[in-house]
């Protein structure tokens, strides 16, 4: 289903440089491009090229005039009768610009004309893209025809100005308890969700998607960069299941893929695809807007690619030396406006779990939230294995939350540090040696521990355990009635994989009953 981007349904002729006129580029001034819209304003471009080199997915393009293409313009050249999109990334003098191909190079050969679109990638946006699956270039890969889009918008723009902005603090409910008591999310604000292989972040936010994007109601955009193509195909077809994909009505979701086939270019540049289409539907539409990006570390690592390819000296760890910049001018455009909101969910893959590297390090100054998957409680058979102590959020402020739910997310997290610093204890002495308050202690840590799991909708075909969403005044009295002892009657695995503290004693009771009966 999702092809390389080597299967092009749509025509070139829907995707030529769009005639702009002084009425057509004045809103983009306003939404703060001026210097795109000043180029745009003009209709010379730079003509015809040649392919001068090929090296990977890095093309050189010589130009015979004087006028070359500006940085980030998009070039198009004919490979093999595939349209092949190139963007300009150097100037090497001699009338030479090095480019980065969005697609595949085999074939190309030296000579080839390329074209200067004389604008960057130009993608469609707005209510058309709904229910489709484009990739970086704007091109329908969902084998459904050309996407009926009437509107089409640059990959590359500005962050809006400071005076566009807007700064609220409202909570965004989840449904899952572990991250609504410790780490709330920001409505309108950026979640980082970290993680090493295989600890859940894609179940994670197939689960998000399901809880709130429903809820929710608005326009989701789900972004898949550098990931396995089989998770991009099981999720279109799981949103087509749960009816937030209607192939024949209204869909609440559009989806980008840069799959893990990809090349550099289309993996560096498809979440600025994803977040294009969002920026439409927050500032023409003025919606809030539910931005999923998987994986944002794939962004990075697709940028260290080129960068090496290009030329440039690696930075620490091998990375590009621009990246704190490449971040930021991604990062910087998800936000509250006047108009709507972006409220962004990132997956952060942390390699060999080590979240000083300087990919997730980076990641992190721009977040509002960071939810952290552990491989050790994953271990444990807990899921979702959010690391309750490492985990972040601002939100989680009596001024804002509120004293109740902030008193009651601090003791949780007090009890369970304790806990982890008597663990050294309890596995040289063991457990009688520990005080009585000691021990109890222990007792309700295990028992919260455990309540932090939570049976995922997404994951009941695998665990067939019905998936539970609990309501966030649900969640915070559960923990208050485990801490004040009212748990202390029923055993632990009444606490596994429950969803409020009444699930848990009904499950508490049948296995005490069962235990008598044996």
């Amino acid at each position: 289903m999702l092809k390389s981007g080597v299967a092009r349904s749509l025509g070139k002729s829907a995707f030529a440089r769009p005639s702009f006129t002084r009425r057509a580029v004045e809103p983009l001034r306003r939404h703060g491009v001026p210097a795109i819209a000043q180029r745009w304003a003009s209709t010379e471009t730079a003509g015809n090229g040649k392919i001068h080199q090929v090296i990977g997915a890095v093309v050189d393009v010589k130009f015979d005039g004087e006028r070359l293409p500006a940085i980030l313009n998009a070039l198009e050249t004919d490979n093999n009768g595939t349209k092949l999109t190139l963007e300009v990334a150097q100037h090497l003098g001699e009338n030479v610009v090095r480019c980065i191909a969005m697609d595949g190079t085999e074939g190309l050969v030296r000579g080839h004309k390329a074209s200067d679109t004389g604008a960057p990638i130009m993608i469609p946006v707005g209510p058309g893209t709904l229910g489709r699956i484009m990739n970086v270039t704007g091109d329908p890969i969902d084998e459904r025809g050309p996407i009926k889009a009437t509107k089409l918008a640059p990959i590359h723009v500005d962050p809006p100005t400071f005076v566009e902005q807007a700064t609220s603090a409202e909570v965004l409910v989840t449904g899952i308890k572990v991250v609504d008591l410790l780490a709330p999310y920001a409505r309108g604000g950026k979640i980082g969700l970290f993680g090493g292989a295989g600890v859940g972040k894609t179940v994670f936010i197939q689960e998000l998607i399901n809880n709130i994007a429903k809820a929710h109601g608005g326009y989701s955009v789900f972004t898949g960069v550098g990931e396995r193509t089989r998770e991009g195909n099981d999720l279109y077809h799981e949103m087509q299941e749960t009816s937030v994909i209607q192939l024949d009505g209204e869909s609440k979701v559009a989806l980008v893929f840069g799959q893990m086939n990809e090349p550099p270019g289309a993996r560096a540049r498809v979440a600025l695809t994803g977040l294009t289409v969002a920026e439409y539907f927050r500032d023409e539409e003025g919606q809030d807007v539910l931005l999923f990006i998987d994986n944002i570390f794939r962004f990075t690592q697709a940028g260290s690619e080129v960068s090496a390819l290009l030329g440039r000296i690696p930075s620490a760890v091998g990375y590009q030396p621009t990246l704190a910049v490449d971040m930021g001018l991604m990062q910087e455009r998800i936000t509250t406006t006047q108009k709507g909101s972006i409220t962004s969910v990132q997956a952060v893959y942390v390699p060999a779990d080590d979240l000083t590297d300087p990919a997730p390090a980076t990641t992190f100054a721009h977040l509002d939230a960071t939810t952290v998957l552990s491989r050790g409680i994953s271990e444990l058979g807990i899921y979702p294995a959010v690391d309750p102590l490492d985990s972040k959020s601002r939100m989680l402020d009596p001024r804002v939350v509120g004293q109740e739910h902030y008193d009651t997310a601090s003791k949780v997290q007090q009890m369970l540090q304790e806990y982890k610093s008597l663990q050294d204890i309890i596995a040289i002495l063991g457990m009688d040696e520990l005080s009585e308050a000691d021990k109890l202690t222990v007792e309700r840590a295990r028992k919260l521990q455990r309540f932090l799991s939570q049976p995922f909708t997404v994951a009941q075909v695998f665990t067939g355990i019905e998936g539970k969403l609990v309501d966030l005044k649900d969640t915070i009295s559960s923990f208050q009635k485990i801490m004040n002892g009212e748990g202390d009657d029923l055993p632990e695995g009444a606490f596994y994989m429950v969803g409020d503290f009444e699930s848990a004693r009904a499950k508490g009771e049948k296995i005490l009953a069962e235990l008598e009966k044996s």
